[in-house]
């Protein structure tokens, strides 16, 4: 469980400037709330939730830069 949230960690602190890098931040932001929402089935805890909010927040803008 661990590993996943150092995952989000990194995935927040990079930029991402290429059209390329946006798809792969967009599908992998897709992986890392799906397999948080798993996590949060198990424990209800607000602050997954909150973690997934913001991760939905980022690829919600990288997807409106790539339309």
């Amino acid at each position: 469980m661990v590993p996943i949230f150092s995952e989000v960690m990194d995935f927040e602190k990079r930029k991402f400037i290429s059209r390329s890098d946006k798809i792969t931040a967009t599908r992998e932001a897709k992986r890392l709330i799906l397999s948080l929402n798993e996590i949060y089935k198990q424990k209800k805890d607000p602050a997954i939730m909150d973690i997934m909010k913001r991760l939905t927040a980022i690829k919600r803008k990288y997807e409106k830069r790539l339309k």
